[in-house]
């Protein structure tokens, strides 16, 4: 990631900000630190955090503790490093004073109630007049649009992704379990360069794919029915998603139909984006067609939702939700049909909203019958 990329970036942001009246944001997602400042320190989990920027019209400040001060200077290099030993929150009177704040954003997704309550104390007792503002999605909605680059980074999150698919359904056979197939993909997109995984690899057999997250157990994976794939790899912070099916050696007319129906509907919604439209009404493309096909109520999940650098980010394909698509969005289309007791098929693929319609970028062309 490039200093003028970063550059670019905030003053994007810092306008955001001046149109909520924010003259200084707290940032404590991750992926929106990564995104304005380079830093790719992880938050080890949901009460823990690796740091946070100060972000002002004129200053930026990475505050972190000692253990990720070289990583930040090395990968944060137009941020001031402030290293807290008594944590974040008790240094922000300081910080925010030197700042000369009057009114602090910050991310409501990702501040808890108990940390707001410590915060509201803490400025309440030491800095009454800093105003705290509760902002959403504001980062977010910016990376919505991706840039060229991130855009082939995601390409290769894909490909790495891809690559192993057609090897690992070599080795596919009855006997083997969910878990040991699981382990399968996952070994081959570390050994494929992969940074880790989008998220954990889903293995689900039989009956099992009716679940549309299922976690892979030991149940052995058999011929003819439904065998249903979930993955995806991280390459330089960017995730890939992917959902294929795969029967072995034969698939009953039941599941034929099954499959048809999402296949169908899948093509049918990447045929109809393109900028301007909804991301409602493509959902609904594919939705009224396994309606009409006759699995009603079949199919209970979203169509689709965007990858970057979280795996589920803006926009979603959603009866749920009507936003616009833009170039340079990049979502997937992945549309289900489960039944309970019996089986489930999703297909999903990756897709760039181009100026004239979709662009598919995966790659992987196999059977979907393998003998």
């Amino acid at each position: 990631m490039t200093k003028r990329t970063i550059e670019n970036r905030l003053n994007f942001f810092r306008k955001s900000c001046s149109q909520h009246q924010i003259d200084t944001f707290l940032v404590l997602i991750e992926e929106n630190r990564r995104y304005l400042s380079g830093f790719t320190g992880e938050d080890p989990q949901f009460d823990e955090s690796a740091g946070a920027l100060l972000i002002t019209d004129t200053q930026l400040l990475l505050a972190t503790d000692s253990r990720f001060e070289t990583q930040g200077r090395m990968e944060a290099p137009l941020y001031e490093i402030y290293i807290y030993k008594a944590g974040l929150i008790k240094s922000l009177p300081y910080l925010l004073k030197r700042f000369e704040t009057k009114k602090l954003g910050f991310e409501s997704l990702r501040v808890s109630h108990n940390n707001y309550t410590k915060i509201a104390e803490q400025l309440t007792s030491d800095l009454p007049a800093v105003e705290l503002a509760p902002t959403e999605n504001i980062i977010e909605n910016q990376r919505v649009l991706k840039e060229p680059d991130e855009i082939e980074i995601i390409r290769k999150a894909l490909l790495i992704a891809e690559n192993i698919f057609k090897d690992f359904s070599n080795t596919l056979k009855p006997g083997m379990t969910e878990k040991d197939a699981a382990w399968a993909i996952e070994k081959g997109m570390r050994e494929g360069g992969a940074d880790m995984l989008s998220f954990p690899v889903i293995v689900a057999a039989g009956e099992n794919s009716a679940l549309p997250h299922a976690i892979p157990s030991n149940r052995q994976v058999r011929r003819g029915e439904p065998i249903l794939f979930d993955w995806g790899a991280r390459f330089n912070g960017y995730c890939s998603d992917i959902s294929r099916i795969l029967f072995l050696d034969t698939i009953d007319n039941n599941f034929q139909k099954v499959y048809q129906t999402v296949f169908d509907a899948q093509q049918m919604a990447i045929d109809a984006i393109k900028p301007g439209v909804s991301s409602k009404a493509i959902d609904a493309v594919a939705r009224n067609h396994i309606d009409k096909m006759g699995f009603k109520d079949k199919f209970g999940h979203a169509l689709g939702h965007g990858v970057g650098l979280s795996v589920h980010e803006a926009p979603r394909l959603s009866p749920l939700k009507d936003e616009t698509l833009e170039p340079g969005m990049i979502i997937t289309v992945e549309p289900g049909i489960y039944l309970p007791g019996k089986g489930g098929v999703r297909l999903e693929n990756m897709i760039r909203v181009k100026e004239d319609g979709a662009e598919v970028l995966n790659r992987l062309d196999m059977p979907y019958v393998i003998k």
